[in-house]
């Protein structure tokens, strides 16, 4: 028993169906706090202002907030470490790449507009993120999650599916829409004043612009974009990958930039369209493929994937060749290679601007 006036533990009620399964509380890997003095937080932080202002909130009320944020093929952590400085939180930053490849191969809940399992992702960041809080010491989670802001992911069925799926059931919450929601056990238990919490609802930023502004927080990213699972020409070239069985990181990585080619069910080819995109291209290429570039003239680096067949490589030379600075229909020389050691040159005709355009992604 804790201190006086600290009541014991007790069922939460879901967010969609105002009960629990049979589930046993607290989760093991939740702290229960001695006294609300020690009280501790972990508040996933995306860098936009809502997850700031989630914090926020639980903040003012004297818990102390430890932050996590994730990396991967398809986001980086660089808005969420701005905005836990400017909190003055402490931020840990963990890689999800492998897990998230696993969930966009086969998601449960399907996927968004694009290629955007965003149910699906958002549990696996917060089974994840439960799973680090005992060595954290936080007694709940916190997200920056509004009802109804996303058309999916934060409507009301979706937001009980992540919280059934994420491990610790009862123990997230949503600050900015806490009084639209069922209670959740730090508010039952009187570790949070559920009266000084929330009840925003819907995709306007009224109110929390007018909480940035109390608050004096300017430095967070802006609500849209920022997941590149959510992007059109990405998830096409996503799609792509999937289908013909090429969907691993190295692939993924080099997805957001230069110009992508599928030469066959089995090849692919992707061009840089400038000397950083040629830079990257030498940095992140996957293991197993080739590089491919004309000799004797200015143009970009291509990458070959796939089955290196003559046919498959007289295509990603020609296409190559078509974005140097060759004279137009004359053969070059293309010099096709994975290692010092291990090269072929090639001589092609340059495609034309309409033979390129039919092979691209």
């Amino acid at each position: 028993m804790g201190p006086e006036g600290f009541k014991p533990l007790c069922w939460a009620a879901d967010p969609v169906r105002g009960g629990f399964d049979s589930h046993t509380f607290p989760p093991q890997s939740l702290v229960v706090p001695e006294s609300l003095t020690e009280m501790k937080a972990l508040s996933l932080m995306s860098g936009g202002l809502d997850s700031m202002l989630a914090a926020k909130l639980i903040m003012e009320q004297g818990i102390e907030v430890v932050g996590v944020s994730f990396t991967s093929p398809f986001f980086d952590a660089e808005g969420a470490r701005r905005g836990a400085d400017e909190l003055g939180i402490n931020l840990t930053v963990i890689d999800l790449s492998d897990d998230l490849l696993e969930v966009i191969r086969s998601p449960k809940h399907g996927y968004g507009k694009h290629m955007n399992p965003c149910i699906d992702c958002h549990a696996l960041m917060f089974r994840i993120a439960g799973q680090r809080m005992e060595g954290l010491g936080a007694s709940f989670a916190v997200t920056g999650e509004v009802v109804g802001q996303r058309p999916k992911s934060q409507m009301r069925f979706g937001l009980g599916a992540v919280e059934r799926e994420s491990g610790i059931e009862g123990y997230l919450l949503r600050p900015l829409s806490a009084k639209l929601l069922a209670a959740t056990v730090p508010e039952t238990e009187g570790w949070v004043d559920r009266e000084k919490l929330l009840g925003i609802h819907g995709r306007s930023r009224k109110p929390q612009m007018e909480l940035a502004e109390k608050y004096g927080i300017r430095n967070y990213a802006t609500p849209a974009g920022g997941c590149l699972l959510a992007d059109e020409n990405f998830s096409r070239g996503l799609r792509d990958l999937k289908k013909h069985g090429r969907l691993t990181n190295p692939e993924i990585r080099i997805l957001s930039f230069g110009r992508q080619f599928r030469l066959s069910d089995t090849a692919k080819l992707v061009v840089g369209r400038n000397h950083a995109e040629n830079e990257r291209l030498f940095e992140f290429r996957p293991e197993d493929s080739m590089l491919v570039k004309v000799t004797g003239h200015k143009g970009p680096v291509g990458v070959f994937s796939g089955d290196a067949t003559d046919e498959n490589l007289e295509l990603a030379g020609r296409i190559v060749a078509r974005y140097s600075d060759s004279e137009g229909s004359e053969p070059v020389t293309v010099r096709i290679w994975s290692s010092e050691d291990d090269s072929k040159d090639i001589n092609v005709v340059p495609f034309a601007s309409k033979e390129v355009k039919d092979l691209a992604i």
